[in-house]
């Protein structure tokens, strides 16, 4: 290595030296008080839940605390590399502020959250703080040397030399030099080890991650199902109804051709049934097609299929759709089929007098609310059709909440994290 490339070097190191310092200081003076900040108000606006009020507030704590996590995994890849992992539960917006709050407070990442700040705030703040340290504390060693010492105080120490005159402030600078050494070799360490343990604190358990996998696996094996049982639907569908009708209508033609020449009449009346029964299995195909992926979903997307399911209900509707772009085709194939059986719950069980039906695309979610003003009581579990949606969705890791309190009105929010083209 040339001498000129070593000297490049040696720049480079003392610039990211010097900017580990002033990072290191910069996080320091922001983590205290925003640790203690954050800790602060989530304490007391979980005790304040029992009395109605942390109902309110803890989801905009609890979404504050999540930010300022958050932001601390942003500096950790843009400043040393370090990805820390984000694993909070989605949380559909539309929901009210119980659901809100009870599904963040079960949420573990919440509990973990909470854990680092104390560890921010102590453990945290000293990594960070000393980064900074160690390039800039040596500066007053050297400024102790070059005549500092001359109006200190009676007593004054750095570090463990005591500045008395010259000979002990010229020991000062020695021992700034050796610091300023140490600093250029571990400062971007120091602040490292910072993120290090910021990443130990909030990355998710072996326990929590296993319990992921068994929800997605779980969905995966309600997907496979689902598609097993909608295989047999298509093939019972086809034998009852198109390929009886076409059976049906070769015996026709077959007896028609034995007609033609002993009575016309009776061949006419056959081939007018012949033809009948050609529509009537043709209509039967397209409604079959239909109800695998539906036409208006393929060639113009989800706003316009909901569109069409909304012209077909015998409530009265209105539809929102704000969407930039389409998202992939599985995905739209299940939002489309789980607003279908939202909106069949609907005109089956809600009595509702009208229905709204908002789909837009928000934060890379698409976001869907089915909103009645029916009777109100519905809810999830066994036996529900809102059960089908929720596991629907949860194969493309998607939400879904109710709100439904009895006498109405009822909002249905589905949520399917995807990108739009």
């Amino acid at each position: 290595m040339s001498a000129e490339t070593k000297s490049d070097d040696r720049v480079t190191r003392a610039r990211g030296t010097g900017r580990a310092a002033v990072r290191g200081l910069a996080l320091a003076l922001l983590t205290l008080p925003g640790a203690v900040f954050c800790l602060t108000l989530s304490l007391v606006s979980l005790a304040l839940i029992p009395v109605g009020v942390g109902i309110v507030t803890t989801p905009w704590v609890l979404t504050g605390v999540r930010a300022f996590a958050d932001a601390r995994r942003l500096l950790a890849v843009k400043w040393c590399g370090i990805r820390i992992p984000s694993a909070y539960r989605p949380l559909p917006a539309d929901a009210n502020p119980w659901t809100r709050t009870f599904t963040m407070v079960r949420d573990p990442a919440t509990w973990r959250d909470l854990r680092w700040l104390p560890a921010d705030m102590t453990a945290g703040f000293v990594t960070a703080l000393l980064a900074g340290v160690l390039v800039f504390y040596p500066l007053e060693g050297f400024a102790i040397a070059l005549g500092l010492w001359r109006v200190l105080p009676d007593g004054y120490w750095y570090a463990f030399v005591p500045v008395t005159g010259q000979a002990t402030a010229l020991a000062a600078g020695v021992l700034g030099g050796a610091l300023l050494f140490l600093a250029h070799r571990f400062t971007s360490r120091v602040l490292a080890a910072h993120f290090r343990l910021t990443r130990a604190l909030l990355t998710p358990s072996g326990a929590e991650l296993a319990e992921r996998v068994r929800v997605l696996t779980e969905t995966r094996r309600d997907a496979v199902d689902t598609s097993a049982a909608e295989l047999r639907r298509i093939e019972r569908d086809l034998h009852d109804g198109a390929q009886a009708r076409l059976v049906a209508m070769g015996m026709d033609l077959g007896t028609i051709e034995l007609l033609l020449d002993t009575d016309p009449g009776k061949a006419r009346e056959l081939l007018a049934h012949a033809r009948q029964s050609s529509v009537d299995a043709l209509a039967e195909l397209r409604d079959l097609v239909r109800g695998i992926h539906p036409p208006v979903l393929a060639e113009r997307g989800l706003g316009d299929a909901v569109r069409a399911l909304a012209l077909r209900l015998p409530v009265p509707s209105e539809v929102s759709v704000e969407l930039p772009g389409r998202a992939e085709a599985p995905v739209e194939s299940a939002a489309y089929f789980a607003v279908s059986e939202a909106l069949t719950n609907v005109v089956k069980h809600a009595g509702a007098d009208r229905i709204w039906i908002d789909v837009h695309h928000a934060g890379e979610r698409l976001r869907i609310t089915v909103t009645d003003d029916g009777r109100g009581g519905a809810a999830l579990g066994a036996g529900s059709g809102l059960a089908g949606v929720e596991r629907r969705l949860g194969t493309f890791d998607g939400v879904l909440a109710v709100s439904s309190p009895a006498g109405g009105p009822t909002m249905v929010t589905m949520e399917i994290p995807c990108v739009l083209s």
